[in-house]
């Protein structure tokens, strides 16, 4: 790279492939220091690729099969009584007694939740998301919590209804099963009859959208906003990469992206979460998610992928980058970030011209080589096609300065940055470029 960042694709030699136990877990290499024996086999005859990815996982609790999260049940379930028998990392034998295992979300009354709410006071709302609202509660012992509650709403039709409970269930069902330092953690739940909560960690210094896009003077510095890609990146590489069944979340966005005080991230809103089979290498679905951050071939074929997550990620490193929101209303335009950082790309990428990408509010004060690595991993996720974006695992390593960049981005991938790019691509092979201009405005249309 010359002294203005641009790309130099013979600058830096080839370097290795990643290793997974460097980036999956939250951070910590000690969990390293003593891997889990397999039981009825050698280390060797083990699984290689399983036990790094195990070894390297922040997790609370193992099943009895050495899976990350408790087994899935063959009965549908709402809330977890059929995952009692899950094995704590510390424990050899499953227990018997759902409230005496350690890691496992406790069962909590509606009353106690009541209480700590102040019986939902629209004081304690947090938020409002499309199946339930968010209030911050307060146990006797002083524990501050988040409390999410089943939305029901007059009016509402029977599938509306069932839609929402659909989606409250996948979402306690998804956060029951993970664990890693970079996602929100379940803490517990409540299920009298039509009252339905669940209870997470509360993340005391709001989301990534509103210190970006607030109304406030808040600025974010550089070192914090690489902190933020890296931990986001890291959180999603453990969803897709390492726990069991693999998660698409479906919904990545700076809203969904909630700090801690020291603006370590936490990926939150696993409502339109899916889990893939391992057998299949996609799924076809109807278009979720929020505008802006959907991948292109969501709209063409209907067929999702975790490169769909990596779509929406490479859109949050572009709001990271630029501090501009992903939909941007300015006057009578509606200007998607995506169409307005292509140009700009070209010009900090080839020519080191990064002053007319980045936030102003920086004021310069950024790590060149960062700006580069992150720049590099956006163009990457947002402006290839599906089939060559990257995996969240070497978006880390790019981020951590120990893969070179253009294993992800090489100068000859210049081509994905021409106009109508990300979504022009999505099109049939043939359509005209007033085809995607109809696309975008289909798309204004259903938002």
């Amino acid at each position: 790279m010359d002294q203005d960042g641009a790309i130099d694709v013979d600058a830096s030699p080839r370097a290795p492939l990643p290793k997974l136990k460097s980036v999956i877990n939250g951070g910590s290499s000690s969990s390293l220091s003593h891997p889990r024996k397999t039981e009825g086999r050698s280390r060797e005859e083990a699984d290689v690729d399983r036990q790094t990815i195990l070894a390297s996982c922040d997790f609370d609790s193992l099943n009895s099969d050495g899976g990350p999260g408790p087994k899935k049940s063959d009965q549908p379930l709402l809330i977890p009584p059929a995952y009692t028998t899950v094995l704590i990392s510390n424990k050899k034998t499953p227990l018997n007694g759902f409230q005496k295992l350690e890691g496992v979300p406790k069962l909590y009354t509606y009353e106690e939740l009541a209480k700590a709410t102040g019986s939902f006071s629209n004081k304690n709302q947090l938020g409002v998301g499309g199946c339930g609202q968010v209030f911050k509660g307060e146990f006797p012992n002083g524990e501050v919590v988040a409390i999410k509650k089943l939305k029901y709403e007059a009016g509402q039709s029977q599938a509306e209804m069932k839609a929402a409970q659909l989606q409250f269930e996948v979402e306690i069902q998804t956060l029951i099963r993970i664990r890693h330092r970079n996602l929100v953690k379940l803490l517990g739940y409540c299920n009298d009859e039509a009252d339905r909560l669940f209870v997470c960690e509360f993340v005391p210094n709001n989301s990534l959208k509103s210190h970006l896009h607030g109304n406030g003077n808040s600025i974010v510095i550089w070192s914090n906003r690489m902190k933020i890609a890296l931990g986001t990146a890291k959180g999603l590489t453990y969803l897709h990469e390492g726990c069991n069944p693999r998660v698409i979340h479906r919904d990545i966005k700076s809203e969904n992206i909630l700090l801690d005080k020291n603006f370590e991230p936490k990926i939150a809103d696993f409502g339109l979460a899916k889990d893939p089979s391992d057998s299949t290498s996609h799924i076809s679905t109807e278009p979720k998610g929020t505008f802006g951050y959907f991948a292109p071939e969501c709209f063409n074929n209907r067929q999702l992928t975790d490169k769909s997550d990596v779509f929406s990620f490479g859109i949050v490193l572009l709001e990271l980058i630029t501090g501009k929101p992903a939909v941007d209303d300015e006057g009578n335009d509606r200007i998607n970030l995506a169409d307005w950082a292509r140009p700009r790309l070209k010009q900090a990428l080839y020519r080191g011209k990064y002053s007319v990408l980045v936030d102003s509010k920086l004021q310069k004060a950024y790590k060149k080589k960062d700006l580069a690595r992150m720049t590099c991993c956006a163009a990457a996720c947002v402006y290839k096609p599906a089939k060559f974006r990257p995996k969240m695992s070497q978006i880390v390593e790019v981020l951590q300065g120990n893969m070179v960049r253009k294993r992800i981005w090489r100068r000859t991938d210049k081509k994905f940055l021409y106009d109508g790019s990300p979504y022009y691509s999505s099109l049939p092979e043939g359509s005209s470029y007033s085809s995607y201009k109809g696309l975008i405005s289909h798309c204004w249309g259903a938002y």
